[in-house]
């Protein structure tokens, strides 16, 4: 259902919920996207006068320091009773946004590697406060029929935007953008938390009690789903695998300039919107098989999506190999509309999964250990394996060998594991049917 729907049957606190997520969350994965993934690295690099491969270290740093300050605070939240408060979740989102702001703009000084030390371990804290209180908002705006198609809403706007807005890749031009939209989003909060304005207070007293009908997860309506289960650490363990892959193939894409620069750099407009018009098809394309799928078949569907799309890559650098007049090791424009069509549908899995697997009294960690060990720890690994790579100077190809064959080995051993389970069901049906 959509704010639309909400507001013709004026239900205005279902509405005001709805887009306050959405807002909230796009926000702050597009600063993720773009200001930490992308501006850190010419922050280190072009400002500080660090090597890519030192840089990339301090990056995993700061995934592995925010996963921790994660998992911290959303075990904090469920014990004190916070996952349920909608507004002392929000009094901490103003927080973790003012933070953020500050060091938003502190970040184009930074010159020295202790200062880029110190900037790092600030915003390992402020991000791994922020994503379990965010998240776990789910549960007071977001009826679980909707989390679906509300995930492929914030997944197509944020990508989208990142796309289709050109941007130049560097610290400042990152931080005066997101500058301008984070000033906006403390005085909204501070609005929100301030406790003054009547009819905000009123459209927070409606949400407050909402989790009560919302709390309880999808994949947790048939029977409890524990935290050191089957049912709650497979889904973990795929997601970190979908995240490894990812950055493993995405860390040695953005260091090769053939292929950035004739993609998501690219100064053609057309190639730009391309991406991010396959962007939008992936989160809706997301959306639909997330309402209509079991979870299993939708992790199937995204390591064949990456199966073909490193596919799509060696395929291009052998054919360059082999006719290097072709100039087709420059990269194809469908190579990254194809990935970005995958990154959009696991993205919009990662949204909605977490708090359906979660219950009100659980969504703290079970989104902080989600979102933490398939994102943030997922990406310390793949860092580590690609500084590696790096170090060993293994060919282009033959990292982008390895990726495929990664995510070859995930879709086929899910294919298998999916097989072998069903095969028990129905060996077990026929025992108990049997006389």
């Amino acid at each position: 259902m959509t704010p639309y729907d909400h507001l013709q049957r004026r239900d205005w606190g279902a509405a005001f919920g709805l887009l306050l997520f959405v807002a909230l969350m796009t926000a702050g994965y597009y600063y993720n996207v773009t200001f930490v993934q992308l501006g850190l690295i010419d922050l280190g690099v072009r400002l500080v006068g660090m090597s890519r491969a030192a840089v990339s270290v301090w990056m995993a740093v700061l995934a592995l320091l925010t996963f921790v300050v994660a998992v911290g605070f959303g075990v904090l939240m469920d014990r004190r009773g916070w996952s349920t408060n909608l507004r002392a979740k929000l009094r901490v989102l103003f927080l973790v946004v003012v933070v953020q702001l500050a060091l938003t703009l502190a970040a184009p000084t930074v010159r020295t590697v202790p200062a880029f030390a110190a900037w790092i371990l600030a915003a390992s804290v402020a991000l791994g406060v922020g994503f379990p209180a965010s998240f776990s908002l789910a549960i007071d705006c977001v009826p679980v029929p909707d989390r679906g198609p509300v995930a492929a809403v914030i997944t197509a706007i944020t990508y989208g935007a990142a796309n289709a807005y050109p941007v130049e890749w560097s610290i400042d031009a990152f931080s005066r953008l997101m500058v301008v939209a984070m000033v906006p989003g403390v005085l909204v909060l501070g609005l929100l938390v301030s406790g003054r304005v009547r009819p905000v207070e009123r459209l927070l007293d409606d949400l407050s009690g909402r989790h009560r009908r919302h709390g309880t997860g999808r994949f947790c309506r048939e029977s409890p789903v524990e935290t050191r289960s089957v049912g709650f650490l497979a889904p973990v363990m795929l997601m970190f695998g979908v995240f490894f892959v990812d950055s493993l193939g995405f860390l040695r894409i953005i260091e090769t300039p053939a292929l950035i620069l004739t993609a998501w750099q690219s100064p053609s407009m057309e190639t730009r919107l391309l991406i991010a018009a396959a962007h939008v098809v992936g989160a809706v394309v997301a959306g639909v098989l997330y309402v209509n799928f079991d979870l299993e078949w939708l992790f199937l569907w995204v390591f064949a999506l990456f199966s073909v799309t490193y596919v799509f890559y060696t395929s291009d650098l052998r054919l360059a190999a082999w006719l290097p007049a072709s100039g087709v090791g420059s990269g194809s424009v469908l190579n990254p509309a194809f990935y970005s069509l995958t990154v959009s549908v696991y993205t919009t899995l990662n949204f909605a999964l977490w708090p359906d697997l979660s219950t009100a009294e659980t969504v703290g960690t079970r989104t902080a250990v989600g979102v933490g060990m398939a994102g943030w720890l997922a990406t310390f690994c793949s860092t580590a394996a690609a500084l590696y790579l790096d170090g060993a100077a293994v060919p282009l190809l033959t990292h982008l060998n390895l990726v495929q064959a990664l995510a070859l080995l995930l879709v086929f051993g899910l294919a298998v594991a999916l097989y072998a389970r069903r095969t028990v069901q129905v060996a077990r049906t026929g025992r108990e049917g049997s006389p």
